[in-house]
């Protein structure tokens, strides 16, 4: 079962990433021959987009690209590449003189990602024209923490309307604290957990990052259980096993699948239970966020486990 009638907004920022594909992660002064090359969309919030268009629902991507166009060739680039998954980019402000961000990135041979990256710092000027249109029909948002002013007022103009409403805390920072108190539901990554907390123990992180908002928290830890709270009890979904190919937008995979997952009226524990599987198939395939699972492959593999 697809959900086409169901749209989700996803806010944050957009990456064009040049994937490579290494035997092993380069060394300084040597060569390193791919064996395969991919320019895919990247980016928290745009491969959340990816995630939910490929399980059949209507996706689409608010946050600052360079420009202007036909100067600035990566926003260009990631603009086509998100037309080709049928996500709608409309609401997305160019920054005159800037360049679009992007990365380099080296997938090894057991999965694993090396990323260099470039953001330039007078994006964040950028801000979204009509929040308040830009979810009117939106049935939820998920936003990452990259560009922390212009979500904010995207995640405001959410919770206004009660839809849910998902932060993707993947970035550590501390400048975007606010944005705790503006979402209905903080997904962490455990890197981004550890930095906000302070602690490297993520049950206790969780507890303690509990007492600075009212939204239903959880964290992801790669290979390892997802940890969340269910009335100050510390829960734990466990991850799948899977032979790994490319780790690269597992994470925001489970972000995508969880936030179409509470747009459909999920609960939180089976939509994490889904988001884990869609993850863990994303894993098996190389290729980015273009390894995203559909939702016939998804339910075929919960069926299965």
């Amino acid at each position: 079962m697809s959900s086409p009638d169901k749209h989700v907004l996803c806010t944050g920022i957009a990456v064009v990433d040049q994937v490579f594909r290494v035997a092993n992660f380069p060394r300084p002064e040597v060569k390193t021959q791919a064996s395969e090359f991919r320019t895919v969309n990247g980016g928290n919030a745009a491969n959340a987009a990816v995630a939910i268009a490929h399980l059949g629902a209507r996706a689409s991507f608010a946050g600052p690209l360079g420009g202007p166009a036909g100067v600035d060739s990566v926003g260009d680039t990631f603009l086509k590449l998100a037309a080709n998954e049928n996500i709608d980019c409309s609401a997305c402000p160019r920054v005159a003189g800037a360049p679009s961000s992007m990365s380099s990135i080296c997938i090894d041979g057991r999965g694993e990602r090396a990323i260099v990256n470039y953001r330039d710092d007078r994006l964040n000027v950028a801000r979204p024209a009509d929040p308040a249109a830009l979810v009117a029909n939106a049935d939820a948002v998920i936003a990452d923490n990259r560009f922390p002013e212009f979500v904010r007022e995207v995640c405001s103009a959410a919770l206004a309307r009660g839809i849910p409403t998902v932060l993707d805390a993947d970035e550590p920072r501390r400048d975007s604290n606010v944005l705790l108190t503006l979402v209905s539901h903080v997904i962490f990554s455990a890197e981004g957990l550890r930095a906000t907390a302070g602690t490297d123990h993520l049950g206790r992180a969780l507890l303690d990052i509990s007492k600075q908002t009212t939204a239903f928290v959880a964290v992801t830890d790669g290979a390892n259980d997802v940890l969340w709270l269910d009335d100050g009890e510390l829960r734990q979904i466990p991850a799948f096993k899977v032979d790994v190919v490319d780790t690269l937008g597992a994470g925001d995979t489970f972000h995508g699948a969880f936030t179409l997952m509470l747009a459909e009226g999920m609960s939180e524990r089976p939509a994490m239970r889904f988001s884990a599987a869609a993850a863990a198939l994303k894993c098996t395939r190389y290729g980015g966020i273009l390894g995203a699972p559909t939702r016939q492959e998804v339910e075929a593999f919960l069926a299965k486990n």
